[in-house]
Protein backbone atom coordinates (compact mmCIF):
# COMPACT_ATOMS: atom_id res chain seq x y z
CA UNK A 1 0.00 0.00 0.00
CA UNK A 2 1.10 3.77 -0.47
CA UNK A 3 1.45 7.07 1.81
CA UNK A 4 -0.43 10.02 -0.38
CA UNK A 5 -0.22 13.28 0.98
CA UNK A 6 -3.42 15.13 -0.57
CA UNK A 7 -3.32 18.82 -0.93
CA UNK A 8 -6.98 20.84 -0.91
CA UNK A 9 -7.13 24.16 -2.41
CA UNK A 10 -10.10 26.19 -2.74
CA UNK A 11 -13.03 25.15 -4.15
CA UNK A 12 -16.45 23.79 -4.42
CA UNK A 13 -15.15 20.94 -5.92
CA UNK A 14 -13.28 20.20 -2.06
CA UNK A 15 -15.81 18.07 -1.11
CA UNK A 16 -15.17 15.40 -3.18
CA UNK A 17 -11.46 15.51 -1.86
CA UNK A 18 -13.34 13.41 1.39
CA UNK A 19 -14.87 10.84 -0.56
CA UNK A 20 -11.13 9.99 -1.83
CA UNK A 21 -10.13 10.01 1.22
CA UNK A 22 -12.49 7.53 2.29
CA UNK A 23 -12.09 5.02 -1.07
CA UNK A 24 -8.04 5.56 0.33
CA UNK A 25 -8.34 4.65 2.80
CA UNK A 26 -11.04 1.78 2.46
CA UNK A 27 -8.11 0.61 0.29
CA UNK A 28 -5.35 0.37 3.03
CA UNK A 29 -3.37 3.27 2.03
CA UNK A 30 -2.19 5.85 4.50
CA UNK A 31 -2.96 9.42 4.20
CA UNK A 32 -1.77 12.86 5.07
CA UNK A 33 -3.89 16.13 4.48
CA UNK A 34 -2.52 19.61 3.70
CA UNK A 35 -5.00 22.54 3.09
CA UNK A 36 -4.76 26.57 2.20
CA UNK A 37 -6.72 28.73 4.13
CA UNK A 38 -9.12 29.20 1.22
CA UNK A 39 -9.86 25.30 0.98
CA UNK A 40 -11.40 25.70 4.75
CA UNK A 41 -14.09 28.05 3.37
CA UNK A 42 -15.66 24.99 1.80
CA UNK A 43 -14.52 21.56 3.88
CA UNK A 44 -13.14 21.77 7.80
CA UNK A 45 -9.96 20.36 9.09
CA UNK A 46 -11.94 17.80 11.32
CA UNK A 47 -13.77 16.28 8.80
CA UNK A 48 -10.34 15.19 6.86
CA UNK A 49 -8.99 14.23 10.35
CA UNK A 50 -11.95 11.96 11.19
CA UNK A 51 -11.58 10.32 7.42
CA UNK A 52 -7.55 9.85 7.22
CA UNK A 53 -6.94 9.26 11.12
CA UNK A 54 -4.66 12.16 11.45
CA UNK A 55 -3.77 15.59 12.12
CA UNK A 56 -4.50 18.06 9.33
CA UNK A 57 -2.02 20.64 8.26
CA UNK A 58 -2.78 24.42 7.43
CA UNK A 59 0.66 26.02 7.46
CA UNK A 60 4.41 25.04 7.73
CA UNK A 61 4.27 27.26 10.82
CA UNK A 62 1.90 25.53 12.93
CA UNK A 63 3.24 22.11 15.41
CA UNK A 64 2.24 19.02 13.38
CA UNK A 65 1.13 16.22 16.41
CA UNK A 66 2.42 13.43 14.37
CA UNK A 67 6.06 15.02 13.60
CA UNK A 68 5.17 14.36 9.66
CA UNK A 69 4.71 10.92 10.03
CA UNK A 70 1.65 8.97 8.52
CA UNK A 71 -0.64 6.85 10.11
CA UNK A 72 1.15 3.31 9.43
CA UNK A 73 4.71 4.71 10.43
CA UNK A 74 6.31 5.86 14.06
CA UNK A 75 6.81 9.53 14.29
CA UNK A 76 10.38 10.60 14.72
CA UNK A 77 12.15 11.34 18.10
CA UNK A 78 12.64 15.37 16.87
CA UNK A 79 9.95 17.65 15.63
CA UNK A 80 11.02 18.14 11.89
CA UNK A 81 10.07 20.76 9.19
CA UNK A 82 6.35 19.62 8.12
CA UNK A 83 6.77 20.74 4.46
CA UNK A 84 9.83 18.61 4.12
CA UNK A 85 8.92 15.70 6.32
CA UNK A 86 5.83 15.10 4.36
CA UNK A 87 6.51 14.87 1.47
CA UNK A 88 9.81 12.46 2.21
CA UNK A 89 7.67 10.19 3.24
CA UNK A 90 5.01 10.51 0.43
CA UNK A 91 4.97 7.83 -2.17
CA UNK A 92 2.68 10.13 -4.36
CA UNK A 93 1.32 14.19 -3.84
CA UNK A 94 -1.78 14.62 -5.20
CA UNK A 95 -3.19 18.05 -5.17
CA UNK A 96 -6.98 17.82 -5.42
CA UNK A 97 -8.71 20.59 -6.32
CA UNK A 98 -6.47 22.26 -7.88
CA UNK A 99 -7.58 26.06 -8.41
CA UNK A 100 -6.64 28.16 -11.33
CA UNK A 101 -4.83 30.16 -8.45
CA UNK A 102 -2.62 27.32 -6.82
CA UNK A 103 -2.28 26.08 -10.55
CA UNK A 104 -0.59 29.30 -11.57
CA UNK A 105 1.88 29.61 -8.09
CA UNK A 106 2.72 25.47 -8.49
CA UNK A 107 3.44 26.77 -12.60
CA UNK A 108 5.46 29.87 -11.22
CA UNK A 109 7.74 28.04 -8.03
CA UNK A 110 5.79 30.06 -5.31
CA UNK A 111 6.26 28.73 -2.25
CA UNK A 112 3.44 30.79 -0.51
CA UNK A 113 1.67 28.52 1.75
CA UNK A 114 1.70 24.70 2.88
CA UNK A 115 0.21 22.86 0.27
CA UNK A 116 2.97 25.05 -2.48
CA UNK A 117 5.88 24.63 -0.20
CA UNK A 118 5.20 20.81 -0.43
CA UNK A 119 4.90 20.80 -4.06
CA UNK A 120 8.58 22.56 -4.31
CA UNK A 121 10.07 20.04 -2.16
CA UNK A 122 8.61 16.89 -3.35
CA UNK A 123 10.78 14.34 -4.77
CA UNK A 124 7.99 11.42 -4.87
CA UNK A 125 5.54 11.56 -8.19
CA UNK A 126 3.04 14.84 -8.15
CA UNK A 127 -0.68 14.45 -9.63
CA UNK A 128 -2.58 17.73 -10.17
CA UNK A 129 -6.09 17.52 -10.76
CA UNK A 130 -7.36 20.97 -11.51
CA UNK A 131 -11.56 22.10 -10.88
CA UNK A 132 -12.48 25.31 -11.78
CA UNK A 133 -15.01 27.47 -13.89
CA UNK A 134 -14.80 26.83 -17.54
CA UNK A 135 -13.72 29.85 -18.91
CA UNK A 136 -11.13 30.09 -16.26
CA UNK A 137 -9.32 26.39 -17.33
CA UNK A 138 -9.98 27.60 -20.89
CA UNK A 139 -8.28 30.85 -20.34
CA UNK A 140 -4.69 30.87 -21.98
CA UNK A 141 -2.81 31.76 -18.83
CA UNK A 142 -4.07 28.87 -17.39
CA UNK A 143 -3.58 26.04 -20.10
CA UNK A 144 -0.10 27.35 -20.31
CA UNK A 145 0.92 26.79 -16.87
CA UNK A 146 -0.61 23.27 -16.78
CA UNK A 147 1.33 22.53 -19.84
CA UNK A 148 4.67 23.79 -17.90
CA UNK A 149 3.69 21.66 -15.07
CA UNK A 150 3.28 18.84 -17.35
CA UNK A 151 6.62 19.12 -19.04
CA UNK A 152 8.22 18.98 -15.72
CA UNK A 153 6.96 15.55 -15.17
CA UNK A 154 3.68 16.76 -13.14
CA UNK A 155 0.67 14.01 -13.88
CA UNK A 156 -2.51 15.82 -14.95
CA UNK A 157 -5.64 14.33 -14.04
CA UNK A 158 -7.82 16.59 -16.51
CA UNK A 159 -10.81 17.40 -15.29
CA UNK A 160 -14.77 16.47 -16.47
CA UNK A 161 -17.27 17.70 -18.38
CA UNK A 162 -20.22 18.22 -16.81
CA UNK A 163 -22.74 20.45 -14.45
CA UNK A 164 -20.62 23.26 -12.63
CA UNK A 165 -20.44 25.33 -9.44
CA UNK A 166 -22.90 28.28 -10.52
CA UNK A 167 -26.68 27.80 -11.08
CA UNK A 168 -26.76 26.51 -14.90
CA UNK A 169 -23.40 26.44 -15.90
CA UNK A 170 -22.32 23.39 -17.30
CA UNK A 171 -18.68 23.21 -19.30
CA UNK A 172 -15.22 21.66 -18.85
CA UNK A 173 -13.97 21.74 -15.41
CA UNK A 174 -15.30 19.51 -13.33
CA UNK A 175 -12.97 17.99 -10.44
CA UNK A 176 -12.37 14.22 -11.39
CA UNK A 177 -14.29 11.54 -9.50
CA UNK A 178 -12.90 10.33 -6.71
CA UNK A 179 -11.75 6.78 -7.87
CA UNK A 180 -10.03 7.68 -10.86
CA UNK A 181 -8.09 10.00 -8.86
CA UNK A 182 -7.01 7.33 -6.26
CA UNK A 183 -6.56 4.59 -9.70
CA UNK A 184 -3.85 8.07 -10.65
CA UNK A 185 -2.31 7.89 -7.53
CA UNK A 186 -2.00 4.21 -6.96
CA UNK A 187 -0.37 4.32 -10.81
CA UNK A 188 2.10 6.88 -10.02
CA UNK A 189 3.36 5.44 -7.15
CA UNK A 190 3.67 1.69 -8.53
CA UNK A 191 5.96 3.35 -11.22
CA UNK A 192 7.90 5.17 -9.08
CA UNK A 193 8.84 2.18 -7.44
CA UNK A 194 12.36 1.19 -6.58
CA UNK A 195 13.89 -0.21 -9.81
CA UNK A 196 14.72 -3.96 -7.93
CA UNK A 197 10.82 -4.03 -7.04
CA UNK A 198 9.28 -6.04 -9.81
CA UNK A 199 8.45 -5.19 -12.89
CA UNK A 200 5.20 -4.06 -14.25
CA UNK A 201 3.79 -7.40 -16.58
CA UNK A 202 2.89 -6.49 -20.15
CA UNK A 203 3.98 -6.80 -23.82
CA UNK A 204 4.67 -3.23 -24.36
CA UNK A 205 5.77 -2.27 -20.57
CA UNK A 206 7.85 0.84 -21.18
CA UNK A 207 6.99 1.50 -24.83
CA UNK A 208 5.71 4.80 -25.44
CA UNK A 209 2.55 4.77 -27.26
CA UNK A 210 1.16 7.85 -28.45
CA UNK A 211 -3.04 8.00 -29.46
CA UNK A 212 -4.88 10.89 -30.84
CA UNK A 213 -8.97 10.78 -30.71
CA UNK A 214 -11.43 12.76 -31.09
CA UNK A 215 -12.44 15.33 -33.69
CA UNK A 216 -10.76 18.39 -34.88
CA UNK A 217 -12.86 21.52 -34.80
CA UNK A 218 -12.32 24.63 -37.59
CA UNK A 219 -13.70 27.76 -36.10
CA UNK A 220 -15.99 29.73 -38.77
CA UNK A 221 -16.57 32.13 -36.62
CA UNK A 222 -16.78 32.91 -32.47
CA UNK A 223 -19.29 30.59 -32.43
CA UNK A 224 -19.43 28.06 -34.84
CA UNK A 225 -17.42 25.54 -36.86
CA UNK A 226 -16.90 22.69 -39.16
CA UNK A 227 -16.41 19.67 -37.41
CA UNK A 228 -17.64 16.14 -37.23
CA UNK A 229 -18.76 13.11 -35.29
CA UNK A 230 -16.18 11.49 -33.71
CA UNK A 231 -16.72 10.79 -30.00
CA UNK A 232 -12.94 9.62 -29.01
CA UNK A 233 -14.28 6.29 -27.73
CA UNK A 234 -11.83 4.56 -30.07
CA UNK A 235 -8.95 6.32 -29.26
CA UNK A 236 -9.63 6.01 -25.31
CA UNK A 237 -10.34 2.65 -25.84
CA UNK A 238 -6.87 2.40 -27.65
CA UNK A 239 -4.89 4.18 -24.63
CA UNK A 240 -6.68 2.07 -21.87
CA UNK A 241 -5.71 -0.40 -23.98
CA UNK A 242 -1.99 0.05 -24.64
CA UNK A 243 -1.56 1.01 -20.94
CA UNK A 244 -2.81 -2.02 -19.26
CA UNK A 245 -0.19 -4.03 -21.39
CA UNK A 246 2.42 -1.69 -19.42
CA UNK A 247 2.76 1.09 -22.23
CA UNK A 248 3.85 4.66 -21.23
CA UNK A 249 0.93 6.32 -23.13
CA UNK A 250 0.65 10.14 -24.06
CA UNK A 251 -3.30 10.68 -25.12
CA UNK A 252 -3.87 13.73 -28.16
CA UNK A 253 -7.73 14.42 -27.31
CA UNK A 254 -9.48 16.39 -30.10
CA UNK A 255 -12.82 18.06 -28.21
CA UNK A 256 -13.48 14.84 -26.12
CA UNK A 257 -16.22 14.75 -23.93
CA UNK A 258 -15.25 11.75 -22.04
CA UNK A 259 -12.73 10.74 -19.47
CA UNK A 260 -9.31 9.74 -20.41
CA UNK A 261 -8.02 6.98 -18.64
CA UNK A 262 -6.38 7.61 -15.19
CA UNK A 263 -2.61 7.46 -15.44
CA UNK A 264 -2.53 9.12 -19.33
CA UNK A 265 -0.58 11.74 -19.89
CA UNK A 266 -3.68 14.43 -21.63
CA UNK A 267 -2.83 17.08 -24.74
CA UNK A 268 -6.43 18.54 -25.64
CA UNK A 269 -6.35 20.52 -28.24
CA UNK A 270 -9.49 21.97 -30.82
CA UNK A 271 -8.05 22.32 -34.27
CA UNK A 272 -6.32 20.55 -36.93
CA UNK A 273 -3.07 22.65 -36.91
CA UNK A 274 -3.24 22.45 -32.82
CA UNK A 275 -3.74 18.70 -33.24
CA UNK A 276 -0.69 18.93 -35.37
CA UNK A 277 1.74 21.05 -33.13
CA UNK A 278 1.03 18.29 -30.44
CA UNK A 279 1.88 15.80 -32.63
CA UNK A 280 5.28 17.18 -34.11
CA UNK A 281 6.43 17.89 -30.37
CA UNK A 282 4.90 14.58 -28.64
CA UNK A 283 5.94 11.97 -32.24
CA UNK A 284 9.89 11.82 -31.03
CA UNK A 285 9.36 10.44 -27.95
CA UNK A 286 6.94 7.64 -28.92
CA UNK A 287 7.60 4.03 -30.07
CA UNK A 288 3.63 3.43 -31.38
CA UNK A 289 1.28 6.19 -33.43
CA UNK A 290 -2.05 5.32 -33.47
CA UNK A 291 -3.76 7.86 -35.72
CA UNK A 292 -6.96 7.35 -34.29
CA UNK A 293 -8.29 11.42 -34.15
CA UNK A 294 -10.47 12.45 -37.40
CA UNK A 295 -8.74 15.53 -38.51
CA UNK A 296 -10.53 18.05 -40.54
CA UNK A 297 -9.25 17.74 -44.21
CA UNK A 298 -10.31 21.55 -45.25
CA UNK A 299 -10.96 24.63 -42.48
CA UNK A 300 -12.09 28.35 -43.56
CA UNK A 301 -9.65 30.32 -44.98
CA UNK A 302 -10.39 33.17 -42.12
CA UNK A 303 -12.48 32.90 -39.33
CA UNK A 304 -14.43 35.87 -38.82
CA UNK A 305 -14.03 37.61 -35.28
CA UNK A 306 -17.01 37.36 -33.64
CA UNK A 307 -20.85 35.88 -34.62
CA UNK A 308 -21.77 36.49 -38.18
CA UNK A 309 -25.09 37.54 -37.74
CA UNK A 310 -28.22 35.93 -39.73
CA UNK A 311 -29.89 39.06 -40.04
CA UNK A 312 -27.30 40.87 -41.94
CA UNK A 313 -27.05 38.28 -45.01
CA UNK A 314 -28.76 36.91 -47.36
CA UNK A 315 -26.48 34.23 -47.84
CA UNK A 316 -23.26 32.95 -46.30
CA UNK A 317 -20.26 31.50 -48.58
CA UNK A 318 -17.59 29.81 -47.08
CA UNK A 319 -13.96 29.49 -49.02
CA UNK A 320 -12.28 26.69 -47.71
CA UNK A 321 -8.39 25.42 -47.52
CA UNK A 322 -6.86 22.06 -47.42
CA UNK A 323 -5.62 21.69 -43.54
CA UNK A 324 -1.81 19.48 -43.29
CA UNK A 325 -2.00 15.77 -43.47
CA UNK A 326 -0.74 15.41 -40.27
CA UNK A 327 0.06 11.48 -40.47
CA UNK A 328 2.12 11.73 -43.93
CA UNK A 329 4.36 14.72 -42.56
CA UNK A 330 5.08 12.47 -39.15
CA UNK A 331 6.09 9.88 -41.23
CA UNK A 332 8.27 11.99 -43.22
CA UNK A 333 10.07 12.22 -40.06
CA UNK A 334 9.99 8.91 -38.49
CA UNK A 335 13.05 7.44 -37.00
CA UNK A 336 13.85 3.18 -36.93
CA UNK A 337 12.21 1.50 -35.33
CA UNK A 338 8.74 3.49 -35.14
CA UNK A 339 5.62 1.96 -35.92
CA UNK A 340 2.93 3.96 -37.30
CA UNK A 341 -1.18 3.03 -37.71
CA UNK A 342 -3.25 5.73 -39.32
CA UNK A 343 -7.26 4.79 -39.35
CA UNK A 344 -9.30 5.60 -42.56
CA UNK A 345 -13.16 6.52 -41.96
CA UNK A 346 -14.09 5.08 -45.82
CA UNK A 347 -17.93 4.48 -46.98
CA UNK A 348 -19.43 1.84 -48.39
CA UNK A 349 -18.39 -0.44 -51.41
CA UNK A 350 -14.85 1.28 -52.20
CA UNK A 351 -14.03 1.71 -48.18
CA UNK A 352 -11.16 -1.10 -48.16
CA UNK A 353 -9.78 0.13 -51.66
CA UNK A 354 -9.78 3.88 -50.55
CA UNK A 355 -7.97 2.67 -47.26
CA UNK A 356 -5.26 0.66 -49.74
CA UNK A 357 -4.38 3.58 -51.75
CA UNK A 358 -4.29 5.85 -48.38
CA UNK A 359 -1.62 3.16 -46.68
CA UNK A 360 0.60 3.40 -49.74
CA UNK A 361 0.19 6.98 -50.00
CA UNK A 362 1.18 8.07 -46.15
CA UNK A 363 4.00 5.67 -46.12
CA UNK A 364 2.89 3.79 -42.75
CA UNK A 365 2.80 1.17 -41.01
CA UNK A 366 -0.80 -0.39 -41.39
CA UNK A 367 -4.50 1.27 -41.57
CA UNK A 368 -7.42 0.68 -39.54
CA UNK A 369 -10.39 1.06 -41.81
CA UNK A 370 -14.21 1.12 -40.44
CA UNK A 371 -17.10 1.56 -43.08
CA UNK A 372 -19.21 4.61 -41.55
CA UNK A 373 -22.22 3.57 -43.60
CA UNK A 374 -23.18 1.77 -40.87
CA UNK A 375 -24.72 3.32 -38.76
CA UNK A 376 -24.15 0.82 -36.13
CA UNK A 377 -20.80 0.78 -35.77
CA UNK A 378 -17.55 3.66 -35.90
CA UNK A 379 -18.51 7.32 -34.82
CA UNK A 380 -19.86 7.83 -31.25
CA UNK A 381 -20.86 3.96 -31.80
CA UNK A 382 -19.74 1.59 -28.24
CA UNK A 383 -19.03 -1.06 -30.93
CA UNK A 384 -17.21 -1.09 -33.82
CA UNK A 385 -16.05 -3.21 -36.68
CA UNK A 386 -13.23 -3.10 -38.98
CA UNK A 387 -10.44 -4.50 -41.11
CA UNK A 388 -6.44 -4.05 -40.33
CA UNK A 389 -4.28 -3.81 -43.09
CA UNK A 390 -0.60 -4.06 -42.95
CA UNK A 391 2.10 -3.75 -45.26
CA UNK A 392 5.25 -6.41 -44.97
CA UNK A 393 8.34 -5.73 -44.39
CA UNK A 394 9.21 -5.66 -48.17
CA UNK A 395 6.61 -3.48 -49.13
CA UNK A 396 5.02 -6.14 -51.65
CA UNK A 397 2.39 -6.92 -50.45
CA UNK A 398 -0.51 -6.19 -47.95
CA UNK A 399 -1.77 -8.52 -44.76
CA UNK A 400 -5.69 -8.42 -44.25
CA UNK A 401 -7.29 -8.84 -40.95
CA UNK A 402 -11.21 -8.13 -40.54
CA UNK A 403 -11.94 -7.81 -36.82
CA UNK A 404 -15.96 -8.89 -36.61
CA UNK A 405 -18.15 -6.28 -34.80
CA UNK A 406 -16.67 -5.98 -30.97
CA UNK A 407 -16.51 -3.73 -27.83
CA UNK A 408 -14.08 -0.66 -28.95
CA UNK A 409 -11.70 -2.30 -25.96
CA UNK A 410 -11.95 -5.64 -27.78
CA UNK A 411 -11.31 -3.79 -31.42
CA UNK A 412 -8.25 -1.77 -29.94
CA UNK A 413 -6.53 -4.92 -28.00
CA UNK A 414 -6.78 -6.35 -31.97
CA UNK A 415 -5.30 -3.42 -33.29
CA UNK A 416 -2.64 -3.10 -30.75
CA UNK A 417 -1.71 -6.86 -31.14
CA UNK A 418 -1.10 -5.90 -34.88
CA UNK A 419 1.13 -3.14 -33.74
CA UNK A 420 3.00 -5.51 -31.81
CA UNK A 421 3.44 -8.09 -34.75
CA UNK A 422 4.39 -5.47 -37.31
CA UNK A 423 7.29 -3.91 -34.28
CA UNK A 424 8.74 -7.86 -34.25
CA UNK A 425 8.91 -8.42 -37.93
CA UNK A 426 10.96 -4.92 -38.07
Amino acid sequence: MSRILLGVSGGIAAYKALELVRLATAAGHALRVVQTPASRRFVGEASFAALSGAPVLLSEFERDPARGAFPDQRPPEHEPLSHLELVANADVYLIAPASANTIAKLAAGLADNLLTSCALAASCPVVVAPAMNSNMYAHPATRANIQALRERGVRIVEPGTGRLASKGEHGVGRLAEPARLLAACEAAASEAAPTDAPARSGSLSGVGVLVTAGGTREAIDSVRYIGNSSSGRMGLALAQAAQARGAQVTLIAANVPLSAPPGVIVRPVVSAAELQQACVEEFPRCEILLMAAAVADFRPVAAQDGKIKKAERKRLELVLEPTADVLSGLAASRRDGQTLIGFAAEHGERAAQGAREKLAAKGIDAIVVNDISRADIGFDADENEVTILSALRDGSELEELHVPRASKIEVAEAILDAAERLRASR
